[in-house]
């Protein structure tokens, strides 16, 4: 794709493929760290440390970037959290006794450094080499390689390959599988690096931990589960906070609009008055054209 696209794989990228590798390794961290603490965590442990990537996600783009934002939006990423906890927490309910240890804590503190991480240092990419000169392929090319040569590197450390090979000659079925999988990743792969250049990584934190809830929403229509009161009032809570946001921001742009000389999609009867022929106020009456 980015051969197709920009003629060459590699000549005609202006960011260097070293410096996706940092995202990549936070990336395979962070999907390690997610399996690895399954077996020490419980339900609804897991599901508040998911729900709670907003905060964290603001606190390292302030490491990474210098990033500075307003009380009121750490308000808002918490009551996100707060609501979308409650509504996972009523909704599901877990099919295992796992209960929360140490150890599966630390798995879930590294998912979610890591996690924001990725986003962060994506976001950075763009800043650093000009988002013009960054798209979705180029990225997915610079960070797939390094998780390729990660990856591999880690299967070869702790001497997994012939599990795998093991594993596939025993289900030949899986490879079918391995390759829908591959195709729909690298599907979604586009629209979330599409959505962290275009709107940057709060908002599609913010879209990855609602989406969970809405997947909540739609199966309990499609398949008649019922919802809890409770799981309805994390819901009002999520949706009246995105819906305060999505009106704020309107507003706010309007303002900037309407308070820039009357250019750029502000209401237009605000603008200055049309510039009146002041020759016209000499001339007499019987001078004017007569309607007929």
């Amino acid at each position: 794709a980015v051969r197709l696209k920009h003629g060459a794989v590699l000549a005609n990228n202006t960011a260097p493929l070293i410096a996706f590798t940092p995202c990549a390794l936070s990336n395979t961290g962070s999907s390690w760290s997610q399996y690895a603490s399954l077996r020490y965590v419980s339900f609804p442990v897991q599901t508040v440390f998911k729900s709670s990537k907003i905060i964290p996600v603001m606190i390292m783009g302030k490491i990474l970037k210098g990033a500075s934002y307003p009380w009121t939006q750490y308000i808002e990423a918490a009551l996100i959290t707060i609501g979308v906890a409650i509504f996972s927490i009523m909704s599901k309910s877990s099919d295992s006794d796992t209960t929360t240890e140490l150890l599966g804590l630390l798995y879930m503190l590294s998912y979610i450094t890591c996690d924001c991480f990725t986003s962060q240092w994506q976001d950075k990419i763009y800043t650093k080499y000009g988002r013009a000169n960054v798209d979705p392929y180029q990225m997915m090319l610079g960070v797939n390689s390094s998780a390729i040569c990660i990856t591999t590197a880690g299967l070869i450390i702790t001497n997994d390959f012939p599990k795998v090979f093991e594993f596939m000659g025993a289900n030949p079925g899986v490879l079918w599988y391995n390759i829908i999988t591959a195709i729909t990743s690298a599907s979604g792969q586009l629209f979330i690096y599409y959505t962290i250049k275009e709107f940057g990584p709060i908002v599609f934190t913010i879209i990855m931990t609602t989406r969970q809830m809405i997947s909540i929403c739609i199966s309990s229509i499609v398949f008649a589960h019922p919802i809890s009161a409770k799981a309805l009032l994390g819901a009002i809570l999520v949706f009246g906070v995105l819906f305060y946001q999505i009106r704020r921001k309107y507003l706010a742009r309007n303002q900037r609009s309407g308070g820039g000389g009357g250019g750029g999609g502000g209401d237009q009867s605000k603008s200055s008055p049309t510039p009146v022929n002041k020759s016209l106020g000499k001339k007499k009456i019987s001078d004017l054209p007569r309607l007929s």
